[in-house]
């Protein structure tokens, strides 16, 4: 009979709160109605966290999202669980919760008691117990913790890539360990079966119209030809970038390659051979694979954040090295700025002025698409990094990925897009502003498509539109019941003990 007044109480206190006063009044919609039944919280709308969430509402039906501005994201992390308990009304219709984790989900369960028994997924676009700070005791505990605590209480836990998950994971002992006392004992342990790998969906547009011809030829060869194929033209023999020159090595004239060279590569694709266009050029025409302008810079592209953690210091030091030694190229730096941008963008821009092309945010989808297809290579330097957006999209649009040996990366990219030390960096891009033919005559040995909407949609669909009676509620039961078990079994402050995910990972 208590536990009946409760409910009462919670409903009334529910309806008389938390539902909009300028909302129509109207019945509720069912249960069983689509209507509003998968409710999306964002508390930091913007970049990834945006697409996301813009791709889940346009492609599952029964989505309402609730967000917050991208911006503060620290205030966001604190306090945006107190204003979703003002701004989500109260309904029946409600069986699904989909949060980012930069949502203190345990805060809503507490303050919003109706969504408690909703199916709760937690999805992590980064975590913060690996999260790069300047200096280790700049780490505000509070914001891991609460992630920590925003998984527990959460039903599904999924990661945008498997670096993720682990880095996470595999942290969390480590970082209880800065609790003075009374650590609690194998949250790994109890998180990991309900952890998943969700990767980043992204929806790729149509860029055909914007590639210059010879990325249409590398766009439109058949399966099964070379994917390594020369279309710099006769003269121009084929050769791997593992081949190009040294760092004391002249420079070769446009066009021409040394007998070193000459002795390295073997074949040569036949110059003036015709390829069909493929799909989205109409008409079935055809492209020829003419000789491509090598007195033509390479194109170097930066469209990161500015951000440190981004180690844009790395970067320009890297194409400042290729200047000193005379070395020719062009650069496009994209990439959102905040209000504390690094003070080596200023430095740089002043060093390589005669250079860029293009400096800063573009906020034209269409114009930052047009950048990335006129650019040959695209180079990560970040100290941080668990899905890369920027680096996939600029994959698409036909750029030659250099990415550290190290984080997500190894995931996505094959070794021969990766570098272990800045010198190999450095000695990379040497060889490309040499050769830039071998850039832009190579197709990345990357499938883009198995990171798109159409390839990963249907586990997302699945995910949001589960039947609530069909997901083990006593999950949480179980949680404590392991606890309790693991409290026994182990004494105090003791190690984690690493288990076996079910998808094989430890």
């Amino acid at each position: 009979m208590v536990k009946d007044q409760h409910n009462g109480m919670s409903e009334q206190f529910l309806e008389s709160v938390f539902a909009r006063p300028d909302s129509p009044s109207k019945t509720p919609p069912s249960r069983n109605s689509p209507s509003m039944s998968v409710l999306l919280v964002e508390a930091f709308y913007g970049g990834s966290h945006k697409q996301l969430v813009d791709l889940l509402r346009d492609n599952v039906e029964g989505c309402v999202a609730y967000t917050l501005p991208a911006k503060k994201w620290h205030w966001r992390a604190r306090t945006a669980a107190l204003h979703f308990m003002q701004a989500i009304p109260a309904s029946p219709a409600y069986r699904v919760l989909f949060a980012s984790s930069v949502l203190n989900l345990c805060e809503l369960m507490a303050l919003r008691p109706d969504l408690a028994g909703l199916k709760k997924i937690l999805y992590f676009h980064e975590n913060q117990l690996v999260y790069p700070v300047r200096k280790d005791q700049e780490r505000d505990f509070q914001y891991g913790y609460n992630q920590v605590l925003s998984c527990l209480v959460a039903d599904v836990v999924a990661f945008n890539s498997a670096f993720n998950m682990e880095s996470f994971l595999s942290s969390i002992g480590t970082f209880m360990k800065r609790m003075p006392d009374h650590r609690p004992k194998n949250l790994a342990g109890l998180l990991r079966p309900k952890c998943c790998v969700l990767h980043f969906p992204l929806q790729f547009p149509c860029v055909t119209r914007l590639l210059p011809k010879h990325k249409l030829v590398l766009r439109s060869m058949p399966e099964g030809l070379s994917r390594d194929v020369d279309i710099s033209g006769p003269h121009t023999p084929r050769c791997e970038e593992e081949e190009l020159g040294s760092p004391d090595d002249k420079r070769e004239e446009p066009g021409h390659s040394s007998p070193a060279a000459e002795e390295l590569c073997s074949e040569q694709a036949p110059g003036g051979a015709m390829l069909d266009q493929g799909e989205g050029q109409g008409g079935g025409g055809e492209v020829e694979v003419t000789a491509v302008d090598q007195t033509k810079p390479l194109h170097i592209i930066w469209p990161h954040r500015w951000e440190h953690d981004k180690d844009p210091e790395l970067f320009f030091k890297t194409l400042l090295k290729l200047k000193e030694r005379g070395l020719d190229f062009q650069l496009s730096v994209l990439g959102e700025s905040f209000t504390d941008v690094p003070d080596i963008f200023a430095e740089a821009r002043g060093c390589l002025d005669d250079r860029i092309l293009h400096w800063g945010f573009v906020p034209s989808k269409e114009d930052y698409l047009k950048v990335l297809c006129q650019a040959d290579v695209v180079v990560s330097t970040a100290k941080h990094e668990f899905f890369g957006v920027a680096m996939l999209e600029a994959v698409h649009c036909g750029c030659y990925p250099l990415c550290p040996n190290a984080l997500v990366y190894p995931e996505i990219f094959p070794a021969e897009y990766l570098y272990s030390t800045p010198e190999q960096l450095c000695k990379r891009l040497q060889g490309l502003c040499r050769r830039p033919d071998v850039a832009r005559r190579h197709h990345v040995k990357v499938d883009t498509a198995a990171f798109s909407w159409a390839a990963l949609g249907g586990g997302f669909k699945s995910l949001l539109l589960a039947d609530p009676a069909d997901h083990q509620r006593p999950a949480q039961e179980e949680v404590g019941r392991q606890a309790r078990q693991g409290e026994q079994q182990t004494g105090p402050d003791s190690e984690e003990s690493p288990l076996v995910h079910k998808s094989g990972h430890t």
